[in-house]
């Protein structure tokens, strides 16, 4: 049997638009946030075979991610960031998550940050 591998897939600086913040008034609107997200698939790299239908589809995560996050208003950047990781979990073939979620209000600050890390249960 082999080890866990450490494979894994990442996604740098998705631009989403969002709805989230403390206020209403800050929720009232959409505003951008940057998403980075690390999976570690099912498979590993080297039991691939070169077959797209063995890995995640990169694409399609985003396109999920995005639609995700559509009809929220969330007043954390953290609850949204963990109601995301654990619904790509579900969609996905993902034994672990990581997902980053940048907002950009911080006057002095480039964006602040809360990055959240989930594995899928066993079966």
């Amino acid at each position: 049997m082999k080890a866990e591998s450490d494979d894994r897939i990442h996604i740098e600086q998705l631009k989403i638009v969002a709805r989230v913040g403390v206020s209403k008034r800050e929720r009232a609107r959409s505003q951008r946030l940057a998403l980075s997200i690390t999976i570690w698939p099912r498979f590993q790299v080297d039991d691939l075979d070169d077959d797209v239908t063995k890995t995640v589809d990169y694409s399609k995560l985003c396109q999920e991610a995005k639609k995700f996050v559509q009809g929220r208003a969330d007043k954390l950047i953290e609850t949204l960031a963990d109601a995301m990781a654990e619904h790509l979990l579900r969609k996905f073939a993902i034994r672990r998550i990581t997902v980053e979620l940048r907002k950009f209000v911080l006057k002095g600050a480039d964006y602040v940050s809360v990055t959240v890390n989930r594995a899928a249960a066993l079966d």
